[in-house]
């Protein structure tokens, strides 16, 4: 039987490399956001610290305006980092639209190699059955000839 060969094979190939480098892309992005919202936590964190702290100063001026120099520090911190989040937030959404964007277009090069498939196995049917249809014919005749 006639071996079936994609004409596109190497289109899909790409295609399906392109969709492993995406899904690659989306994961270091998802990672990096993973990591931007840590620290964003653990600013916030400090920032309660000194918040508590600074309510249990209350009796020396010098210290107070220390801790409240730091809660402003982590406050600014603090937007600083929620800045970096939002920005890992839209990475992260790009990465994702840009992998959904690849795995159809490899999804789609896999249902032209299907019906190429199918187009294939029905042509290898029809010569199969033009090729029987040849053998009974020649056997239907050869059958006459020797009858006579």
């Amino acid at each position: 039987m006639a071996k079936f060969a994609y004409r596109m094979q190497s289109i899909l190939d790409i295609k399906e490399k392109m969709e492993g480098q995406a899904k690659i892309a989306y994961g270091v992005a998802n990672a990096k956001l993973m990591d931007e919202q840590g620290k964003l936590q653990q600013i916030m964190i400090r920032k309660a610290g000194y918040e508590s702290q600074a309510r249990n100063l209350v009796n020396g001026t010098i210290k107070i305006k220390e801790c409240k120099r730091a809660v402003d520090t982590m406050k600014t911190m603090q937007r600083s980092q929620m800045m970096n989040v939002h920005v890992a937030e839209k990475n992260v959404e790009a990465a994702r639209l840009k992998l959904n964007e690849v795995m159809m277009e490899r999804k789609t090069h896999e249902k032209l190699k299907e019906q190429a498939f199918e187009v294939f196995k029905q042509e290898m049917q029809y010569a199969e059955n033009k090729e029987i249809d040849e053998l009974v014919s020649y056997t239907y005749h050869e059958g006459m000839t020797e009858t006579r």
